[in-house]
C-alpha cells in the first residue's frame, strides 16, 4: 500500500512549480534591489501575484514538511527540484516561455534522476537531532545571511546562481530542523522546540535571498542553483544523523540518482536563458534627467 508520504511528495512537487512562476513574475516586476533588504519582501507582498505564488510555496512546504514524516531528507530535497519541469511547462504553456533544447534535455534528465531516487528511498521515521546540530543551525543562520549580504553586489547571472545557492542552503537548513520536528506529537513539544523557530529563520531568510536571485536573471538558473545547492547538505545530514534509509541492494541506484539530479541542476545554472526583463530602478537624479529629456517645457 502507498504512504501518505509519496502522495504528499507528488502534491509538493505541483505547488512548488507553480509557487516559482508566480514568485518570479512578481520579482521581475519589482525594481532590483542591490542591497540585502529584507524591505524587498515587503514590495513583493504588494503583488497579488507573489501573495498568490506565497501561497502555493507555503502550501508545498507544509506538503513537505508531512512528506518528510516518513521519507528520507535526500528524497524529499531532490523532489523539490522537480517542481523545475513543472515551472517550466507552466511558463511554455502560460507565459510563452520559449526554452532553449538543451535545457529541456536537462529537465528531462532531472525526471530520470528524480526517478531513480523514488525508487530507492526507504520510508522511516526520523531520529532527534542533538544539541550539537540545534547550535549548528542556529549558527547557519547568520552565516547565511552575511554571506548574502555580500554576495547581493552580485549582478546577472552570476548574481542569480550565488543568491540562488545561498537560498538553497537556507531551505535546506530548515528542511533538517522539520524532518525531526515532525515527529514531535503535541502542541506544547511542537511550539516550544526551538527547531521551529530555527526552521521559520532559515525559510525567513531563503525567502528573501531567492526574491534576490529571481530579479537577476534566469527563473531557472535562480531556482536550479537553489535545488542544487539544498540537496547535498540535507542529503549527508539525514543519512548520517537523522536516520534516513535506502532500500537494501538499491544503494546504487540511490547514488546514480542523485549525482544526474545534482548534475542537471548545476547544467542548469548554466544553461538556462532569462525569460524575463525588466528595467533596473533609476536613481532619483536619473529619474529626474529623464522626466527633463520627455517634457523640455518642465525644465
Amino acid at each position: 500500500m502507498m504512504s501518505a508520504g509519496w502522495l504528499f511528495l507528488a502534491a509538493m512537487i505541483a505547488a512548488y512549480g507553480v509557487a516559482n512562476l508566480l514568485q518570479s513574475v512578481a520579482a521581475t516586476r519589482t525594481s532590483v534591489h542591490h542591497t540585502f533588504d529584507p524591505q524587498l519582501l515587503v514590495r513583493l507582498a504588494c503583488h497579488r501575484t507573489y501573495l498568490l505564488g506565497l501561497v502555493c510555496q507555503v502550501l508545498g512546504f507544509v506538503l513537505a514538511f508531512l512528506a518528510r514524516r516518513d521519507l528520507p531528507l535526500f528524497l524529499v530535497q531532490a523532489s523539490v527540484a522537480a517542481g523545475l519541469g513543472v515551472t517550466a511547462l507552466l511558463g511554455v504553456l502560460l507565459l510563452k516561455w520559449t526554452l532553449p533544447v538543451a535545457e529541456v534535455a536537462l529537465l528531462a534528465l532531472l525526471l530520470g534522476g528524480i526517478t531513480a531516487l523514488v525508487l530507492s528511498a526507504q520510508p522511516a521515521h526520523s531520529r532527534q537531532l542533538g544539541a550539537s546540530g540545534v547550535i549548528g543551525l542556529a549558527v547557519a543562520v547568520a552565516v547565511i545571511g552575511v554571506l548574502g549580504f555580500f554576495a547581493v553586489r552580485l549582478h546577472g547571472a552570476m548574481g542569480s546562481v550565488v543568491l540562488g545557492s545561498l537560498a538553497g542552503i537556507a531551505f535546506s537548513a530548515a528542511a533538517i530542523a522539520a524532518r525531526p520536528l515532525a515527529m514531535e506529537q503535541s502542541v506544547a513539544g511542537f511550539c516550544t522546540d526551538p527547531l521551529l523557530y530555527l526552521l521559520i529563520a532559515h525559510s525567513i531568510v531563503g525567502q528573501l535571498l531567492l526574491g534576490l536571485a529571481m530579479q537577476r536573471g534566469s527563473t531557472t538558473a535562480a531556482v536550479a542553483a537553489m535545488d542544487a545547492a539544498g540537496a547535498v547538505p540535507a542529503a549527508i545530514v539525514g543519512l548520517l544523523l537523522l536516520g534516513d534509509r535506502i532500500h537494501p541492494g538499491r544503494e546504487w541506484l540511490a547514488g546514480i540518482g542523485f549525482v544526474v539530479t545534482l548534475a542537471a541542476v548545476i547544467a542548469l545554472t548554466r544553461y538556462a536563458e532569462p525569460q524575463h526583463h525588466h528595467a533596473t530602478a533609476q536613481p532619483a537624479s536619473g529619474r529626474r534627467a529623464e522626466r527633463a529629456r520627455l517634457h523640455p517645457a518642465a525644465r
